[in-house]
């Protein structure tokens, strides 16, 4: 076996693209969250972060291995979460406001048009 063989961390299979998301673990400091490569989609990235998985979110990372790109989501991931609370006409998890207000703006709540 060739002694400088390193095994690929990058998962195998079709062209997909990965969200991962920065959590700040106070004096342990920040660091990507464990995600298990199943669930690194963006759908289920939103829905963990609506439904409190995350202590302290501090930003999310998409990339592509396929067409080699990364970039910062979180400004997309924190307005698409508004979108949906708005729509569902829910308040924010706690554990969301902040990382919400930081990428998107503080949260509002849409009026309704009384005729």
């Amino acid at each position: 076996m060739d002694r400088s063989f390193v095994p690929s961390i990058v998962p195998s299979g079709d062209d997909q693209t990965f969200y991962l998301v920065i959590n700040n673990y106070g004096t342990s400091g920040t660091a990507f969250a464990e995600t298990d490569v199943g669930e690194a989609d963006l759908e289920t990235t939103i829905n963990d972060l609506m439904s409190g998985q995350y202590s302290d979110p501090v930003r999310v990372v998409a990339f592509n291995t396929s067409e080699h790109w990364a970039e910062d989501a979180s400004e997309d991931v924190a307005r698409e979460i508004v979108r949906r609370a708005d729509l569902a006409g829910d308040d924010l998890a706690p554990s969301i406001t902040e990382f919400v207000e930081m990428h998107a703006g503080p949260a509002r709540q849409l009026s309704l048009r009384l005729i």
